[in-house]
């Protein structure tokens, strides 16, 4: 998806403005409850990772751009509830129950939050075939721009790099996302020179991307066939 979220090699935008040292991981008490609301909602099993992060990303640049951390987290949910059956739009509107809750999957309680965060969501997958790719091959990103959620980042597609590692099989999130399946694939380590991706005009040396197997073509470098 070409949102707003992609802001890779885009200019423009101003400086990073990291915090000061010591700044509290919560600027406000509805900060702290959006967080915990995303954590529970997402325990219940009716969406995951990569649908949560496609309904951040969907939501109009122009919003997207004007809104905090948490704000587009909350905007966020709140299109999984209204997609997922759990919300209507007029009980998200007024904040009250309407009609008697859905049933969900799974229910997160509170003594289980610590243990459940401490162990994540691992998205590594046993691996069931060969990777097509060994380290020290030459590739190029393909062209893609879907309208649904890719985590192949607009600034390094049509790009040549070298593979540098192979990560395993992982989950492919551009099927999660739409409810069409893990799909294991396997993710590479890619080397980007600086100078393929942002032309001769940059004082940087190289990016590495973790790259997904289909987001990946075979490029014949003349200078390692000879």
């Amino acid at each position: 998806m070409n949102g707003a979220q992609d802001l890779g090699g885009m200019q423009a935008f101003g400086p990073v403005q990291p915090e000061a040292e010591g700044e509290p991981l919560f600027h406000a008490g509805w900060e702290r409850r959006v967080l915990a609301i995303t954590l529970a909602m997402g325990a219940t099993g009716k969406w995951n990772i990569d649908t949560s992060r496609a309904a951040r990303e969907s939501l109009p640049p122009a919003q997207y751009l004007a809104s905090s951390y948490y704000e587009i987290w909350f905007e966020g949910l709140k299109k999984l509830l209204h997609s997922s059956g759990l919300a209507s739009m007029a009980e998200l509107e007024s904040g009250q129950l309407q009609v008697p809750a859905a049933p969900v999957p799974r229910v997160l309680m509170a003594d289980q939050v610590k243990a459940a965060l401490l162990r994540g969501s691992p998205v590594n997958r046993p691996v069931t075939r060969d990777a097509r790719f060994q380290a020290g091959d030459t590739v190029r990103t393909r062209q893609l721009n879907p309208s649904t959620h890719t985590r192949l980042p607009r600034y390094c597609r049509d790009k040549r790099g070298t593979i540098v590692a192979l990560r395993g099989m992982h989950v492919f999130p551009d099927t999660n996302a739409r409810g069409q399946g893990e799909n294991p694939e396997w993710l590479y380590t890619v080397r980007f020179d600086a100078a393929e991706l942002w032309g001769a005009d940059t004082t940087a040396s190289s990016v590495c991307v973790d790259c997904w197997e289909p987001y990946l073509d075979a490029d014949v470098d003349t200078t390692r066939a000879t």
